[in-house]
């Protein structure tokens, strides 16, 4: 496995915006250091990146470490944007409390434009794409043109775009958009992910010619 991004083994895993409600907390410090981690990591390419948050499977609490990820950086008076492109079971629409009747998969068919699907938050200039409506043919739809089409449109308007991901073993869809992102951040759960799964992860990363960034040790209490 790649060096940890960094082995943050006290980072629990919390359904709330804790980097939010409590900032000067020693998890939200953490957070902010894996920012800066981040921001040593892509600065070299002098682009403006996109980074998918994703783990082996489920329960692994990769969605609200995205969501925290994405306040903190909001927090460094960046524009953010965190998609959520787990359209079989959206979360981040929950952990934001947004409304998820419109999204990502309502622009990708043409029932909405990008700028009537994006939820502006009220942290900072902190956007969040939610799922949109959850659809039959999810792998399809992330494969598409139109969804290359968003990022670039994203990229316009965000200094950074993070996307949070199904798990890399259970769908085609998270080694798909692996693919159309700049790097990949892989979150495991202490004592849940196992290691066999980990290292088949790295590869299925590797086979979808995904750069990975680093790997966040998650404690799931």
């Amino acid at each position: 496995m790649k060096p940890l991004l960094p082995n943050k083994r006290n980072v629990p895993q919390r359904r709330n915006l804790i980097a939010y409600s409590n900032p000067d907390s020693i998890i939200s410090e953490q957070f902010r250091e894996i920012r800066t981690n981040i921001r040593f990591l892509t600065q070299k390419a002098k682009k403006k990146p996109i980074l998918m948050i994703t783990s082996p499977g489920s329960g692994e609490g990769k969605s609200t470490l995205a969501a925290n990820l994405a306040v903190s950086m909001a927090q460094q008076k960046e524009k953010v944007l965190v998609i959520d492109a787990n359209l079989r079971e959206p979360s981040l629409h929950t952990i934001f409390k947004s409304p998820n009747s419109t999204g990502l998969t309502d622009v990708i068919t043409g029932k909405s434009t990008f700028e009537e699907a994006v939820y502006q938050t009220e942290i900072g200039r902190l956007g969040l794409l939610p799922s949109g409506t959850i659809p039959s043919n999810p792998t399809e739809l992330v494969g598409t043109e139109m969804m290359n089409d968003i990022l670039k449109e994203s990229l316009r308007e965000y200094d950074v775009v993070l996307i949070d991901s199904p798990g890399v073993l259970e769908v085609a869809d998270t080694k798909i958009l692996a693919n159309k992102c700049d790097g990949v951040i892989l979150v495991v759960g202490e004592g849940k992910t196992e290691y066999a799964k980990a290292v088949e992860t790295k590869k299925a990363l590797a086979f979808a010619q995904a750069q990975l960034l680093g790997v966040i040790v998650n404690v799931i209490k």
